[in-house]
C-alpha cells in the first residue's frame, strides 16, 4: 500500500475518533442532565416528561453554543487576534457568567409572543408543544451547524413554537403581525449591521490607514475615540440587553451610563495607545496591532450579553414545561429554578467547545479575510446596530447582523480594490505617451498620496492632460475587468438561504413532532 494512502486512512480514522469524542461527550452532558433531573424533581406526577423535557433543553443549549456563539468570538479568531482555543475559553466562561448572573429569574414562556396560549386549555398538549418546539429548534441547529450556516437560534426556537402552536391550536393561534416583524429582521438585521461595519471600515481607512507616513500619528487621534465609542455602544447594550432581567433601565439611561463609561475609558486608552505606538511599524500591520486589546474584550461582551438573552432560548421551553407539570397551569411568565438555568449554561459552554470552532472559522475565515481593524469595525457595528434597533423598535438577530457585518467589510473591500484599480488606470491612459519611468513615478506618488491628494491628482491630470478621461463605458470595461471577489459568493448564498428557510422548516418540524408525541402519549 502507497504511503500516500496510509497517511489518509491514519487522517480518516484520526478524524473519525474525534468526532465519537465529541458525541460521546455531548450523550455523557445529557444523560448527566438526566440524572441530575431525575434527582431534583423527585416523585411528582408525569415527571418523566419534565426529565425528557430537560434532556431536550441541554440538546438544544450545546446547539446554541455550537452555532451561536461563533458570532462573538469569529471575527477576533480570523483577525488571529486570540487563538481559537483562548476565543473558546473567554466565551464559555462568559457566556456562563452572562447566563448565570444576568439570565434573570423569570422567562418568558412564549418567545416574542408569536402565539396565544389562551388558546390552549390543556396542560398536556402545552406541554407535548413546548417539547416539540425544543426539540424542533434544536434538530434545525444541529443540522445548521453540520452545514456550516450561522444561523438565528431565536428564529429556530420562534419557528418551532408557531409550528407546533399552529398544530395544536390551528392558524387563528398565531400572532402574524408579530411574525411580519420577525420576517422583515431578515432583512433589516444583515443590511443594517453591513452598512454600519462598511462605515465604521471607511472611516478608519480615511482617518488613519489612507495616511501614508503620517498613519501612526494619526492612530494615535483616533484610535482612543475608537475606543471610546466601543466602550459607549457595550455599556449602553450591556445595560439594554445584558442586564435588563435583572434591572430595567430606560434609554437615557442606558445612554447616560455609556456616554460616562465612554468618556473614562477614551481618557484611559489615550496614553495606553501612545505608548503602544512607539513600538509598532508604520504601516497596517502597525496600526492593527492597536485594535487587539479592545477586540478581545468587545468578545468577551458580546459573549456576556448573549449568554444572559440567548440562554432564555433554551431554558424558556423547558422552565415553561417545569412550570406546568409542577403547578398545573399555563402561564406567559415562569421562574426559572437554578437547575434549568445550570443546564442552558453548561450546555451552551460544552457545545461551544465541542463544535463551536466549525462555526467559528466559518465566521471568522471562510467569509472574507479579515484583519484586527476589520473584526474590530464588526464588534462595534454589532454593538451600535442593535442600540439603533432598540430606538427605533426594530427587530434584529445578532446572528445576521454580526454576520452581516461581516459581509458589509468584505464588500467594500472588493468596492474600494476596483476604484483603486480603475485610477490606476485612469492615469496609464493620460500617459499612454509618455516614458514608463515617468507613468512609474506618477503611480507611486499616487499610492503615496492621501484620498483628498489622489482626488486633486485626478483632476489636475484631466484639466492639464490633453487626452480624455475614460469614458463611462470603458470604466465599466475596467471595473469588470479587475473585479476581484474577496466575499465568498458560496457562503453568501448558503447562509442567506439557511435564514430563509430557518423559521418555516423548524415550524414544520416541530408540527410533526407534536403530532408524534401527542400519538405517543395519548391511549
Amino acid at each position: 500500500m502507497e504511503i500516500e494512502s496510509v497517511a489518509q486512512i491514519e487522517k480518516a480514522t484520526e478524524d473519525s475518533r474525534s468526532e465519537m469524542f465529541r458525541l460521546g461527550t455531548s450523550l455523557l452532558f445529557i444523560v448527566a442532565i438526566m440524572l441530575y433531573a431525575g434527582i431534583s424533581i423527585g416523585n411528582v406526577p408525569n415527571s418523566y416528561l419534565l426529565v425528557t423535557a430537560a434532556m431536550i433543553g441541554g440538546y438544544m443549549a450545546i446547539n446554541i453554543g455550537a452555532n451561536d456563539v461563533a458570532n462573538n468570538v469569529g471575527p477576533a479568531v480570523g483577525s488571529k487576534a486570540m487563538t481559537l482555543f483562548g476565543a473558546i475559553v473567554i466565551a464559555a466562561v462568559f457566556e456562563a457568567a452572562g447566563a448565570l448572573i444576568a439570565g434573570g429569574d423569570v422567562v418568558s414562556t412564549i418567545k416574542k409572543g408569536i402565539i396565544d396560549p389562551s388558546l390552549i386549555n390543556d396542560t398536556d398538549t402545552f406541554v407535548w408543544l413546548m417539547m416539540a418546539a425544543l426539540l424542533a429548534g434544536a434538530i434545525w441547529l444541529n443540522i445548521a451547524t453540520a452545514m456550516g450556516a450561522p444561523v438565528s437560534t431565536t428564529h429556530s426556537i420562534v419557528g418551532g413554537v408557531l409550528g407546533a402552536g399552529i398544530a395544536a391550536g390551528g392558524l387563528e393561534i398565531a400572532n402574524w403581525p408579530r411574525m411580519g416583524q420577525i420576517a422583515a429582521s431578515w432583512v433589516i438585521s444583515p443590511v443594517l449591521g453591513g452598512v454600519i461595519a462598511a462605515a465604521i471600515l471607511y472611516f478608519i481607512k480615511q482617518t488613519i490607514t489612507y495616511k501614508g507616513d503620517q498613519m501612526v500619528d494619526a492612530a494615535k487621534r483616533v484610535v482612543p475615540i475608537l475606543v471610546g465609542i466601543m466602550a459607549w455602544a457595550f455599556s449602553t447594550y450591556l445595560v439594554l440587553k445584558g442586564f435588563k432581567k435583572i434591572w430595567a433601565a430606560d434609554f437615557t439611561t442606558a445612554l447616560t451610563i455609556g456616554a460616562v463609561i465612554g468618556l473614562v475609558v477614551f481618557f484611559v486608552a489615550r496614553p495606553l495607545v501612545r505608548n503602544k505606538s512607539k513600538s509598532i511599524s508604520q504601516d497596517k500591520n502597525g496600526i492593527n496591532q492597536l485594535f487587539v486589546l479592545p477586540l478581545i474584550c468587545a468578545a468577551a461582551l458580546l459573549s456576556f450579553a448573549h449568554g444572559a438573552n440567548d440562554v432564555a432560548n433554551a431554558v424558556g421551553p423547558l422552565a415553561a414545561i417545569n412550570d406546568a407539570i409542577l403547578n398545573g397551569g399555563i402561564v406567559k411568565k415562569a421562574s426559572i429554578p437554578f437547575w434549568v438555568m445550570m443546564v442552558g449554561a453548561v450546555g451552551i459552554a460544552v457545545g461551544l467547545a465541542l463544535y463551536g470552532p466549525k462555526l467559528i472559522r466559518t465566521v471568522g475565515s471562510e467569509i472574507t479575510d479579515l484583519d484586527q481593524t476589520r473584526a474590530f469595525c464588526i464588534a462595534l457595528a454589532a454593538a451600535i446596530t442593535v442600540i439603533i434597533a432598540t430606538t427605533l423598535g426594530l427587530p434584529v438577530s445578532s446572528t445576521h447582523v454580526a454576520v452581516g457585518g461581516v459581509f458589509g467589510v468584505g464588500f467594500l473591500r472588493e468596492y474600494i480594490k476596483v476604484n483603486y484599480a480603475v485610477m490606476l488606470e485612469e492615469i496609464k491612459h493620460h500617459h499612454e505617451s509618455e516614458d514608463d519611468i515617468v507613468v512609474e513615478r506618477m503611480i507611486e506618488e499616487f499610492k503615496l498620496a492621501s484620498t483628498k491628494e489622489k482626488g486633486k491628482m485626478l483632476q489636475d491630470l484631466k484639466t492639464k492632460s490633453k487626452r480624455g478621461g475614460l469614458s463611462k463605458k470603458e470604466r465599466r470595461s475596467m471595473q469588470k475587468i479587475y473585479k476581484h471577489e474577496l466575499v465568498k459568493r458560496s457562503h453568501l448564498i448558503k447562509i442567506a438561504t439557511a435564514w430563509i428557510i430557518t423559521v418555516p422548516l423548524s415550524g414544520l418540524l416541530a408540527g410533526m413532532l407534536f403530532f408524534t408525541i401527542r400519538g405517543m402519549m395519548l391511549p
